[in-house]
């Protein structure tokens, strides 16, 4: 099921977008649609990189306590 999305731009704002489109041989519709499509992508990616790391940290055992502790036992610099 499509749904329909409605956007305000001013002229200027539009005009810029609608260029970007056809320099690229899109309509608006397919340039904005395209443009969402790739910033949900580049969202998930960032999501799944933070993931990963996340991960691969838990993999690790180091022995922790807590801040006050840690900065109590450290050299001064």
């Amino acid at each position: 099921m499509q749904k329909h999305l409605e956007i305000l731009l001013d002229e200027q704002e539009y005009r810029e977008i609608q260029a970007a489109a056809r320099h690229q041989g899109f309509t608006v519709s397919e340039w904005v649609r395209k443009t969402l499509r790739e910033a949900r992508q580049d969202h998930v990616a960032a999501i799944e990189s933070k993931l990963r790391a996340i991960t691969a940290a838990a993999q690790h055992h180091f022995p922790t306590t807590d801040i006050q502790t840690m900065l109590s036992q450290s050299t001064p610099r």
